[in-house]
């Protein structure tokens, strides 16, 4: 990266992502309105995008966070992130967004995979990194955004974001803390001590959707686990009707936040296939979809496809 890197050609200009209500910009020297984690983080919608982004990096850096909450490598970055924003003080803001919520922010910064990092100066991306990385990594990669910011007159640091308990005047709204254990050991590396916490759920309340996805989480991260994924994408490539092959790529595509992809993959295997086969690129689709929520407007899509492939 380098001072060319801010207006290099193919840089992708986020300002179309201005929406009616969320124009209002967070004047330098004040503190945000947006919905804030405390510190120098901040959540960001596609409401809010205007003013906590592409408003705030006219002055700040910015730097995006774009994670999904089934997203194992985003739950390992994350935090090194968090840690790093709160260590330089201002220097920029780190900006969360969660890329099942915000769909149009994803297909405008063109986001191809979670966890993605993003740094924004002056309404313009500088693409800093794909996947989990060190934290030395970052922190050099974070080193020459600032060093570019600074070529390009970016230079103000920003006061600290009001957190949610403060902005809410300190009432504590705890979340539901079911599957804490679970969080903690999926961060641990122990699929099978997460697992279990989410099938004691189940065993007492068959239906919950939560423990569902849970579980189906877990499942499709034991799975790409380790695995070789060169090879994975290759057998697929050369063998449409394997059924293993198909599944293992799909996986590959959902845990690297691909989401289409992957549904669009095992729509295509239904078509190919039958009996059998059929049925478990079928029933994987099916845990695809739990995982992800039945609302979800990619859920509803590749529902009907399927139902076209399998009618």
């Amino acid at each position: 990266m380098n001072s060319k890197s801010f207006s290099r050609p193919g840089a992708v200009d986020l300002s179309s992502l201005k929406r009616n209500g969320g124009q209002g910009q967070a004047p330098s020297g004040q503190r945000s309105t947006g919905g804030g984690r405390g510190g120098f983080v901040v959540d960001v919608t596609e409401e809010t995008f205007q003013a906590e982004v592409v408003n705030r990096s006219a002055s700040v850096p910015v730097v995006i966070d774009f994670w999904a909450e089934w997203c194992q490598p985003c739950k390992q970055l994350s935090p090194i992130l968090e840690r790093l924003a709160a260590e330089y003080e201002g220097r920029f803001v780190l900006a969360k967004i969660d890329a099942d919520a915000n769909q149009r922010i994803v297909q405008s910064a063109q986001v191809q995979s979670l966890p993605t990092v993003l740094g924004v100066l002056r309404g313009q991306v500088v693409p800093l990194f794909q996947g989990a990385v060190s934290e030395a990594d970052a922190r050099r990669v974070l080193d020459e955004l600032l060093n570019v910011a600074a070529q390009n007159g970016v230079t103000e640091r920003a006061e600290p974001i009001p957190g949610a308990d403060e902005a809410s005047g300190g009432e504590d709204e705890s979340g539901d803390t079911r599957f804490d254990a679970a969080y903690e050991a999926l961060n641990a590396g122990d699929f099978d001590a997460a697992a279990e916490v989410y099938q004691r759920v189940l065993a007492e309340s068959p239906g919950d959707a939560d423990a569902k996805a849970g579980l189906a989480r877990v499942e499709l991260l034991r799975r790409t686990q380790g695995i070789d994924e060169a090879s994975a994408r290759a057998a697929a490539e050369a063998n449409p009707t394997d059924v293993d092959a198909q599944l293992a790529a799909a996986d590959l595509d959902l845990a690297q936040g691909r989401v289409d992809d992957g549904f669009d993959r095992l729509i295509e295997t239904v078509r190919r296939t039958s009996g059998d086969e059929r049925e478990r690129a079928r029933l994987r689709l099916v845990e695809y979809f739990e995982i992800i929520g039945v609302t979800d407007p990619r859920v509803v899509r590749a529902r009907t496809a399927l139902a076209s492939a399998l009618f």
